[in-house]
């Protein structure tokens, strides 16, 4: 079996390159299971990388624009590992701005003549320099129903960084894996730059969930058992390319409502302006929605009136929420507390409703708290949408179509995003 030629980096995707160059088969999605660290609420999928292979626990980040793991304290061993050089193709595919030279024993993360790149942690928000790499990563391809036969990747670009940069990362964390629109994040790596199947979907479990959600990379069905396929649950709104943070997932909200009703809101707010303040977008490290004080405010004030005029008594705030409630006056659904709706009014005049699974926070056995966050008077982004928002919804990220998709919440479906059967068909 011939190897797979060199240009193929980026012409056709890496991660299939032997079994798309040499016999054809192409996968047309992967899928990964993803978990949630109960102490930092953050998300961790699983790949293997290295040879031989190795698990890697890495924690998602949708700003991120490439993979990253640690590689200092010959952490990172692998008989495959290489170094990108400086000048060289990938290495302005990267965008590299530096090129770095080691004074130590040549090892993973520490090589002369080293393209230079800038691995951040979103969580701690510190960034450092680190050794733009290669290496092989595998994972499973799937139907859309169940994984199916491994693939691997003989040349996947990640960035070394050191030890420190895990700060602030779930325990066992290796690194980050970012799923930004930059052209070295896993979805436009795996597919190329202008392929149709660009795409993935994040389905994350629920807080306390024993069984993982998912995370599907390119064109697929999304069936969760028994049977139901939530790709057809999908309703779709623009994504919006703001200048400043071209990378990132910016939707357009266009007004909010609770329980139906509109609130006043100033709607130079929704919008970003000329140097990217404001507007919305989607963070899977920002655990709740944070929003910009005068659009909380409107948003509490509006929740807790619609709240009193069900009967359901308010109860001192616990933080970092600013408003909760007396669980025994509010009603359970099969789509969680009985509490107003809140509807995100997008772009299309399409509503991204969240019920109450989604909009609550149990804090304790006695008080239920609306899981918004005050992010202070003038953020960067007035609008951050958390994880907890999104949990038990499947979101989909089309980027070849520039596009997202959501189904609001599956249990309305009788399903769950910890639904989907990870027996292997292999």
């Amino acid at each position: 079996m011939s190897p797979c030629p060199a240009t193929a980096f980026l012409l056709i995707p890496l991660l299939f390159c032997a079994l798309s160059c040499c016999n054809g088969a192409l996968p047309q999605a992967l899928v990964l299971n993803v978990t949630q660290d109960s102490a930092t609420l953050q998300y961790i999928a699983q790949i293997q990388q290295k040879t031989p292979l190795q698990t890697e626990r890495l924690v998602l980040d949708l700003t991120g624009d490439f993979l990253w793991v640690q590689c200092d304290n010959a952490t990172y061993k692998s008989s495959t590992y290489r170094p990108v050089r400086c000048r060289t193709a990938l290495c302005k595919e990267a965008k590299s701005i530096a090129c770095g030279d080691c004074f130590g024993p040549a090892a993973p993360g520490c090589s002369n003549n080293t393209c230079g790149v800038f691995p951040e942690n979103t969580v701690t928000r510190t960034m450092t320099g680190g050794d733009l790499s290669q290496d092989v990563v595998a994972a499973y391809s799937t139907n859309g129903k169940n994984p199916g036969p491994k693939v691997t990747a003989p040349g996947f670009a990640f960035s070394c960084a050191p030890g420190f940069l895990l700060q602030g990362l779930a325990r066992g964390a290796a690194g980050m894996a970012g799923l930004s629109k930059a052209r070295l994040a896993p979805p436009t790596q795996l597919f190329g730059a202008s392929a149709s199947n660009r795409k993935f979907a994040l389905c994350l479990p629920s807080t306390g969930s024993n069984t993982p959600g998912v995370l599907f990379f390119g064109n697929a069905p999304y069936f969760f058992l028994p049977g139901i396929d939530a790709s057809q649950r999908l309703s779709y709104t623009p994504l919006l390319n703001n200048p400043h943070y071209k990378n990132q997932y910016f939707i357009g909200v266009t007004a909010i409502q609770i329980g139906g009703n509109s609130i006043t809101i100033d709607p130079a707010r929704l919008k970003f302006d000329s140097e990217g303040k404001g507007g919305t977008k989607l963070s899977s490290v920002v655990p709740y929605t944070t929003v910009a004080t005068p659009i909380y405010s409107a948003i509490r004030d509006a929740f807790v009136k619609a709240a009193k005029a069900r009967n359901i008594t308010r109860v001192a705030s616990v933080k970092p929420f600013g408003a909760c409630f007396d669980t025994k006056t509010v009603l359970s659904t099969r789509i969680g507390p009985s509490v107003p709706t809140i509807g995100l009014v997008l772009q299309k005049n399409i509503t991204w409703s969240i019920f109450g699974a989604n909009s609550m926070v149990q804090v304790s056995n006695g008080a239920l708290c609306l899981g918004f966050v005050d992010g202070g008077a003038d953020p960067v982004t007035s609008i951050v949408i958390g994880t907890h928002q999104m949990q038990d919804n499947l979101v989909q990220f089309d980027l070849a179509a520039s596009r997202l998709g959501f189904s609001s919440t599956l249990l309305g479906s009788e399903t769950t995003c910890s639904n989907f059967n990870f027996t292997s068909t292999a």
